[in-house]
């Protein structure tokens, strides 16, 4: 029981949906309507996700970028490679496995070449990176995943609408490092990075993976109703394999986003609760869902949000900008964090009032130009 707690304690948004999921079936008791609400679809393509991105990090798939980084001299350049390397990267192999291979890559070069004193405001720049590059694409994001499901448009208009935050984002990001480096554009730094050698025996598993990556992509672009199917190929195909990769996947994402579902269907379910949200949400979907997101961050309240919502650009607009204002506000927020405290122990509040101090100088500028893009109709 004490290692319950102990697990329940340090996953507080797990616990907080545990939570959440059993009061909504005190307020609206289980039922078969509950079952078909779920939206098992994107449960589905998220455990394929989860595992094939896994399967990347152990593999090492992303090598030849530690490479070229390690051959950067100048903290220009190498702070920019390692932002946009975040930014790009996140596009496609979501916003929290790209912190995973490039904040501790970052440490490690920053670390070599005595330049720690950049370490907190790059990452914090970092993450910002991973939040607004990650946008862009349906599978950038676990919100962008689900949101996408919902939307019923093709992945270019989805692309479409998301282009322009993107790419104000990408212009942000460069002044930000300009303006870090102000004192001296041309400062330079001899680091090279620690590279973990690619196994030959292992060329099968990352053959294998990257497979397994482009069929879970046509599912998600394509839409295809048989999306079980792929999901039987993707676990079959990693059971063959590698089999120990199964555990050492993310299941608490998942169930996370299973109890939020919960939530979210058995709230609707209850016509007094669901009208009044209604009316609550109703043209506020874009602050909605940045407030509600430092409660519960914003994969969940886009869940919950979702069934009361009109605007729909002013939601994910909202979820995709939420990020910027609080560790909480997004999940690959916290990972970030806890990949810092792990190198360096005790200074957990000093990252959170960097990452403060730079998240916020960002979604100062970016929060009302989200706003005015939230009155462009989605469909």
């Amino acid at each position: 029981m004490k290692q319950v707690l102990q697990f329940l304690k340090k996953e507080m948004m797990l616990t907080l949906s545990l939570l959440a999921a059993g009061i909504a079936l005190l307020i609206t008791p289980p039922s078969a309507r509950l079952l078909e609400d779920i939206d098992w679809r994107t449960l589905g393509t998220l455990l394929m996700m989860l595992c094939v991105l896994e399967g990347f990090k152990q593999e090492n798939v992303l090598r030849p970028l530690v490479r070229l980084a390690g051959g950067l001299r100048r903290m220009t350049s190498l702070t920019l490679f390692l932002i946009f390397g975040v930014f790009f990267s996140s596009m496609f192999v979501t916003n929290d496995v790209s912190l995973i291979i490039f904040v501790p890559l970052t440490i490690l070069l920053f670390r070599s070449g005595g330049k720690e004193k950049y370490i907190l405001p790059v990452i914090s720049m970092q993450n910002i990176a991973a939040i607004r590059g990650s946008l862009l694409t349906p599978f950038g994001s676990p919100q962008n995943l689900f949101l996408y499901g919902q939307a019923k448009v093709s992945v270019w208009h989805f692309m479409l609408h998301m282009l322009p935050l993107c790419a104000m984002s990408a212009v942000l990001l460069v002044g930000f490092v300009f303006f870090l480096y102000r004192k001296d554009l041309r400062e330079e730094i001899s680091a090279a990075g620690a590279e973990t050698p690619w196994r030959p025996e292992r060329k099968r598993q990352r053959v294998a993976y990257a497979l397994l990556f482009v069929l879970i992509l046509l599912v998600i672009v394509t839409r295809t109703p048989y999306w079980y199917a792929a999901a039987a190929v993707v676990l079959g195909v990693i059971l063959a394999v590698d089999r120990r990769l199964f555990a050492k996947v993310d299941y608490v994402l998942l169930v996370t986003f299973l109890c939020f579902f919960i939530f979210s269907s058995s709230v609707a379910a209850n016509e007094k609760i669901a009208g009044a949200l209604k009316q609550a949400v109703a043209g506020k979907e874009y602050w909605w869902a940045i407030g509600l997101s430092q409660i519960i961050s914003n994969v969940p309240a886009s869940i919950v949000l979702y069934p009361f919502t009109e605007n729909f650009a002013g939601l994910i607009y909202g979820a995709d900008t939420a990020g910027l204002c609080s560790l909480i506000g997004s999940l690959a927020s916290v990972i970030n964090y806890r990949i810092y405290v792990r190198e360096y122990p005790g200074r957990g509040g000093k990252f959170i009032k960097t990452f403060t101090l730079v998240s916020w100088a960002f979604f100062l500028i970016v929060v009302i130009p989200g706003l005015l893009l939230s009155r462009w109709s989605f469909f």
